[in-house]
């Protein structure tokens, strides 16, 4: 996600879904800090919180949708 910050800049997009650890957060907020759009799965449809958790926590995340919702919001304005 390092990567897709430094090269797509606004147009990167991060996704953060169930899971252990804190893999994706650092990435995640790279793309924030470049303004690229940035998800995580709500607690309540994840089988294990630990990823979009660390993400979220770490004020790498713009929304927190259920898994279901997620597609719909990957539209930009």
């Amino acid at each position: 996600m390092v990567s897709a910050a430094k090269v797509c800049g606004r147009r990167a997009l991060a996704i953060v879904i169930t899971g252990m650890g804190k893999d994706g957060a650092a990435g995640a907020l790279a793309i924030k800090r470049v303004d690229g759009k940035t998800l995580a799965q709500d607690q309540a449809t994840s089988v294990i919180y630990g990823m979009p958790r660390a993400a979220i926590d770490m004020g790498a995340i713009d929304e927190v949708p259920p898994l279901f919702e997620i597609a719909t919001r990957l539209r930009y304005p």
